[in-house]
């Protein structure tokens, strides 16, 4: 959010300084983050069917305080981390690898819809799953390097067992 406040504010002298519009940025966001937030199409039902067979998690690069209660909200009981002062954002590796240990996992399967996902799951060592409906299309994750893709999320399960057991 810095970075982006700081190339948004066009440097007059009336404007804020960025350390103050990032604040009332963070203020504003910590209790508006749920408004048109929601999960895609489906995948409530993909991620019960996933929860039958697998331990699940978010890994998100959005702040830590607004990820634990949105995914609270939305997909109860699970394992969510954000962005913290120790816990660099991705594509370091460092959220997939505490998480994997968080839930006693010594392999997984990164689903992601970014080249950011694609790069954070080579940097953990893990396979990534790149789903289409997201932020990116093929091309540019297929440019990151992204070698495994899921069409819609009703196929995220059958996806997931492909890659972990060549079926």
């Amino acid at each position: 959010a810095y970075h982006l406040i700081r190339a948004a504010l066009p440097g007059k002298d009336t404007d804020p300084s960025v350390e103050e519009a990032l604040e009332f940025y963070q203020d504003y966001y910590d209790t508006h983050n749920q408004i048109k937030t929601r999960p895609y199409d489906g995948i409530l039902e993909a991620l019960e069917e996933i929860r039958k067979d697998y331990p699940i998690a978010v890994a998100s690069n959005k702040p830590d305080i607004a990820v634990k209660p949105l995914c609270k909200q939305f997909f109860g009981d699970i394992y969510a981390v954000g962005e913290t002062a120790d816990c660099p954002r991705k594509p370091a590796p460092d959220m997939i690898l505490r998480t994997m240990e968080k839930l006693g996992c010594d392999a997984c399967v990164y689903v992601g819809d970014s080249e950011v996902d694609v790069i954070t799951a080579k940097a953990a060592g893990v396979p990534c799953l790149s789903v289409l409906w997201g932020f990116r299309d093929k091309p540019c994750l297929e440019r990151a390097g992204a070698e495994h893709f899921c069409d819609n999320a009703a196929s995220l399960p059958q996806k997931l067992k492909e890659i972990l057991y060549g079926k």
